[in-house]
């Protein structure tokens, strides 16, 4: 403990400390100690211990030194360091040297000064809503000073802790030492209380954890219920002390809605439409009546949508509102779209027959539903011509009927199995020359406003859309070219930061589907090319060796299938190694430094399959091979391990599993350079054995996989339908706008905008 000249007897602390205190200064800021002064041997730890945690939070800001560094202010870290050593020394002094305090009461008071620092150091460079501001280091220990003097005359703490932020009040209560004070109930009480109205998130989990505060009945009643309506459906539930609070609010007709909902076992069925229910629009018995029948209780569900959706464009927003959208999605996929998937063998009669009696607006919400797990087949043949057919073949009609609710991803959606052009044409053409057609006003108005958006979800449509349109409706994609130049300009002028990152990057995604443009992606937009990968970025040693890992399990399918696999190399351009007894090994003969590295399908029953994938990868790392290619051949269960194990440098990446299309977003996570092959639908050896082959081939012979034509190449080889399902790397234009987007704005994170792909 540092040592000052002069002495003060604490009983002078006793006479003059309200004068002190009112004038911002104690006597802990003003007492000198002796040289002299030496703490009584009984004492000695605890002073040890405090000047311990003096040290260790003078070295907490990564500085061993004198000085505690916690801000950009001079001034203040000054006053924190000075408080830190000069105000712990003399409050240790003071307590020690008091002689009406006994060896007891001195004891108490060092080890909650001790347990105050303690708590500091532990607290103030967390990440957390328990962090304290290292500024209010002086604020907590000229009020711990003060609770001392309370404490020892008997009188309540509550008004010392009350005039204190939450961060300093919980560090003086870190003490420890005050829990039989007359005050103490009350003061962590209003602890509790600051701290809710700090994190209103929080606030239910606080109360609970809480029981028997006296304000918990007005704190529920004034919870922002729009966006904690699911924790108050949560906490209703409970059999507690809040649990009982929420249950007795009765004239609060939101909370009591709520608690009606959660007594019934099918509360989370009313979920989606308490904005209706609390506004008299919709009852309980209602929806109980078609809660159990999936047809009815669907055609609900898109009633309210589009309900909800028109309040909206009047800048109403519904309670819940995105868990009736999430409901929706939920029943579109469960008790339809994954129906009509899996009989994709059946006839149309037989497979569509559960879609008949939805209308034209419940149809185009089962697509946008379903969007990345609708198969080609059920959008083509099933939902999109009878949807037309409903609505009597009037795409404005069904926009306008809609609010024009989640109409770029129907767009979007309609562009990828292209059927935009009909859609499109459904639109009557302008009998006046100088207006313009409704269909052109449609696309301009799909790329028009995508920074007034939340999120960045229709800028991701709009990317996704332009791949299958440039190719298919080129005037339609010039149109967009000049209308995204043309937006660009207006937020430039507007200086709009989002929708000048948003524009700049679809102006130069698209025009990089002009290769005669040569416009450089990497220097653009500091992205990878998507539209080739070159030889270069494959290899992973200066001999320019290559590579690939194919994944393969241990299932019926995957054994059947692996002796086929390496018949595809069985010819004088490759050299096949099978004397490993969990690997085989391909490696061209001729040309480039090839080798296809392939765990074999050992009976998953055992785990062998899952061993022989783990051997193969430790191989290869001990052995710095690094595979840049990576290839999935399993179903859809098997993906995920897949992409667990795979190479976080993979540059190309094949998942030849059904629906591997929407493990895009994992595999980006893992690997973000990788340029991604999936399908919409079931995958299947006649398209997965050709791109192998054809992907091997290409790399022996040291080519640069250019996308637009290998995919032509390889549609060639593939004869069955089912390749169109498939979805090549170039046509993925959405993973790269988001990339893109997230460096334009300094995004580090991964998980902004909670899209899933």
């Amino acid at each position: 403990m540092t040592k000052l000249r002069t002495y003060i007897p604490f009983f002078l602390f006793l006479l003059i400390s309200n004068l002190l205190s009112a004038q911002g200064v104690s006597i802990a800021d003003t007492v000198k100690i002796p040289q002299t002064y030496k703490p009584e041997f009984r004492r000695q730890l605890n002073h040890d211990k405090i000047d311990a945690e003096q040290k260790s939070i003078l070295a907490s800001d990564g500085n061993a030194d004198s000085f505690f560094n916690t801000s950009k202010n001079d001034d203040v870290n000054y006053l924190v360091t000075q408080a830190l050593i000069k105000k712990v020394d003399n409050l240790q002094f003071l307590i020690e040297s008091d002689t009406l305090f006994d060896h007891r009461l001195k004891v108490n008071y060092l080890y909650g000064l001790e347990n105050v620092l303690k708590y500091f150091n532990i607290t103030w460079k967390q990440n957390s809503d328990k962090k304290v501001n290292p500024s209010n280091l002086p604020l907590i220990l000229s009020a711990y000073e003060d609770c001392i003097v309370k404490d020892r005359n008997k009188q309540s703490i509550e008004t010392v802790i009350s005039r204190l932020p939450y961060d300093a009040g919980n560090a003086v209560l870190g003490a420890n030492i005050f829990d039989k004070n007359a005050g103490y109930k009350n003061a962590k009480n209003n602890l509790v209380l600051k701290y809710c109205v700090l994190h209103p998130s929080e606030m239910l989990a606080t109360l609970k954890e809480n029981p028997n505060m006296p304000f918990a009945d007005s704190l529920v009643r004034a919870i922002d219920k729009r966006k904690y309506a699911r924790q108050l459906y949560d906490y209703s539930q409970a059999y507690n002390h809040l649990g009982s609070v929420i249950r007795n609010i009765t004239d609060d007709k939101f909370i009591y809605t709520i608690v009606q909902m959660a007594k019934s076992r099918s509360g989370q069925q009313y979920f989606p439409f308490l904005d209706n229910i609390v506004n008299g629009k919709l009852t309980i018995a209602e929806i109980d009546e078609v809660k159990n029948d999936s047809l009815q209780y669907y055609k609900l569900l898109v009633k309210t949508q589009m309900d909800y959706a028109e309040r909206a464009m009047n800048k109403d927003t519904a309670f819940e509102f995105a868990s009736l959208t999430i409901r929706l999605v939920e029943k579109a996929k469960l008790n339809f779209v994954n129906i009509i998937n899996g009989l994709h063998n059946e006839n149309s009669e037989f497979r569509f027959r559960s879609i008949q009696p939805l209308t034209a607006e419940e149809l185009y919400y089962l697509a946008v539903s379903s969007d990345g797990s609708i198969y080609t087949s059920s959008f083509v043949k099933g939902i999109f011509p009878l949807m037309m057919k409903k609505i009597n073949y009037r795409g404005d009609s069904l926009l306008m009927s809609l609010h024009f609710d989640k109409y770029r991803k129907f767009i979007k959606m309609s562009a990828g199995f292209n059927m935009l052009d009909i859609f499109l044409k459904s639109f009557p053409k302008s009998n006046n020359l100088d207006e313009e057609d409704p269909a052109s006003t449609l696309m301009r108005a799909f790329v028009k406003n995508l920074e007034k958006s939340e999120g960045i979800e229709d800028g991701v449509d709009v990317a996704d859309s332009y791949a299958s349109i440039v190719e298919t409706l080129k005037p339609v994609a010039d149109e967009m070219l000049k209308n995204i130049q043309d937006n660009y300009k207006t937020n430039l002028a507007a200086g709009n930061k989002k929708g000048i990152a948003i524009y700049n990057i679809l102006n130069k995604l698209f025009l990089s589907a002009d290769t005669t443009q040569k416009i450089d992606l990497t220097k653009e937009l500091s992205i990878p090319p998507i539209y080739e990968v070159p030889y270069a970025a494959l290899t992973y040693d200066s001999s320019n060796h290559v590579a690939v890992q194919l994944f393969i399990y241990g299932d019926r399918d995957g054994i059947g299938l692996f002796p086929s696999l390496i018949s595809m190399f069985n010819n004088s351009n490759w050299k096949i190694d099978g004397s490993n007894k969990q690997w085989v090994t391909v490696t061209a003969a001729k040309g480039m430094p090839v080798t296809l590295y392939m765990n074999r399908p050992l009976p998953e029953e055992t785990n062998a399959d899952a061993e022989a994938q783990a051997a193969l990868c430790k191989y290869l790392a001990a052995n710095n091979i690094i595979p840049k290619v990576t290839i999935n051949r399993g179903h859809s269960y098997n993906a995920p391990y897949t992409i667990e194990q795979m190479s976080t440098a993979s540059k190309i990446v094949f998942m030849g599993s059904c629906g591997g299309y929407r493990s895009i977003h994992d595999i980006l996570l893992k690997a973000p350079d990788a340029h991604i092959i999936g399908t919409k639908q079931i995958a299947d050896a006649p398209v997965n054995n050709p791109f192998l082959k054809l992907i091997t081939e290409k790399l022996r012979t040291g080519s640069n996989i250019d996308w637009i034509p290998f995919w032509k190449e390889l549609g060639k080889m593939a004869t069955d339908k089912i390749f169109d399902d498939y979805v090549p790397p170039h046509k993925n234009l959405g993973a790269l706008f988001i990339k893109a987007y997230k460096i334009a704005m300094g995004e580090e994170q991964e998980e902004d905008d909670k899209r899933s792909f």
